[in-house]
């Protein structure tokens, strides 16, 4: 279990620190939005398929407290998913992990280790992004698990999460621990505190839609496999891996 959290703390941070970097490094490099947009999202694809290629055989490489809790209920009644205190346990790690990229990104180029965000991102179209993002996140995610194409997954949930940055309005943070910790850096890729907590509350109901959505597509049976186990040998149980796995990032936007 510690190596689980270390994995799930470690990850989250880094993929903080990935796309808060890319960030600043992207906006100060180009005054042009669009630009800044597409070098901070590829960056962010390239570092997500990474980690959940390093971390998944490890944790799941889950990096949300959705993952994680969507894991839980899914596997509820045939007891694959994870017990609850270590969905809280995962939670904790997550969120500190964020938290933590995101002081390091900013340590990096020089900025206050850790300054509230003033980016203020608060509006109806916002969160229905946010809703809509995080459902298709958790479709690909326990989608390529009940098809048993969970080895898939770095590239697949890096791929969605990059095509995400761009189809919707929010840039699909997708994530309520890196809400968090992205409210803890004033640069390009900050969100106010104050615009934090709808966009988390938007994210727990397109957790809710998303799940709603694998049961109507691919049934209620178990899954097949841990949803980010990226290796190929079977497993009794997906708490062997600190149960389903993947991530979702979230991307930035001025």
């Amino acid at each position: 279990m510690g190596r689980r959290l270390a994995a799930e703390a470690i990850g989250t941070g880094a993929l903080v620190a990935v796309v808060v970097g890319s960030g600043i490094q992207a906006a100060g490099l180009t005054r042009d939005g669009g630009v800044a947009l597409l070098a901070n999202s590829l960056a962010t694809v390239l570092g997500l398929g990474v980690l959940i290629a390093v971390f998944g055989p490890v944790s799941g490489a889950h990096f949300n407290p959705l993952v994680s809790l969507a894991a839980w209920w899914t596997g509820r009644r045939d007891g694959q998913g994870p017990p609850l205190r270590e969905v809280a346990a995962y939670a904790a790690a997550q969120v500190g992990g964020a938290i933590g990229g995101s002081v390091a990104a900013n340590a990096m180029f020089a900025r206050p280790l850790a300054t509230w965000s003033t980016h203020q991102r608060h509006a109806g179209h916002l969160w229905l992004a946010e809703v809509v993002a995080t459902a298709g996140l958790i479709v690909v995610i326990f989608g390529l698990a009940r098809t048993g194409h969970a080895r898939f997954a770095p590239a697949a949930v890096a791929a969605y999460i990059g095509s995400a940055y761009w189809f919707t309005s929010s840039t699909s943070f997708a994530n309520p621990a890196v809400t968090l910790g992205r409210a803890f850096t004033d640069t390009y890729a900050g969100i106010a505190p104050t615009s934090a907590g709808p966009f988390i509350v938007a994210q727990l109901l397109g957790a809710v839609v998303g799940l709603v959505l694998v049961a109507a597509v691919f049934g209620s049976s178990p899954v097949n496999a841990a949803p980010h186990d990226t290796t190929d040998s079977p497993r009794s149980s997906s708490r062997d891996v600190g149960s389903p796995a993947l991530t979702a990032q979230g991307s930035s936007r001025p």
